[in-house]
């Protein structure tokens, strides 16, 4: 099992495109090769080595061996540093959203002039 990842590490691999991409090609096929990644990619073989092994090492991609082939899939355990992180912020919008509509209520009823009526059942 792979040691735990930390956000930085994930962030860090994940902001390079190309490795965005070949991350999402590995994620939409279920599995890939280094070989059919480079089909796909106007990318060199070497390049999508690297940056295979770079997901791979942030824990993204686990690996499945076929005699001489290597098929890559990913791990979505890899993802829970940044799952986390995004997790903690939306908690944190909800409730500045919460105490904006409690002062928008406030105001709202602090408003002078006529209050609309209660619809009547």
């Amino acid at each position: 099992m792979m040691p735990a990842t930390d956000i930085a590490t994930v962030m860090r691999v994940l902001a390079d495109p190309t490795r965005r991409a070949v991350f999402e090609q590995i994620a939409a096929a279920g599995e890939l090769t280094v070989g059919s990644l480079t089909e796909r990619n106007d990318v060199s073989q070497p390049a999508i080595s690297q940056h295979v092994r770079a997901l791979k090492e942030a824990g993204l991609l686990g690996e499945r061996r076929d005699g001489r082939q290597i098929h890559y899939r990913c791990e979505p355990r890899g993802l829970s540093p940044l799952v986390d992180w995004v997790g903690h912020y939306g908690v944190f919008w909800r409730q500045r959203f919460a105490n904006l509509r409690t002062v928008l209520k406030e105001l709202d009823d602090d408003e002078p002039g006529p209050k609309p009526r209660a619809r009547r059942k």
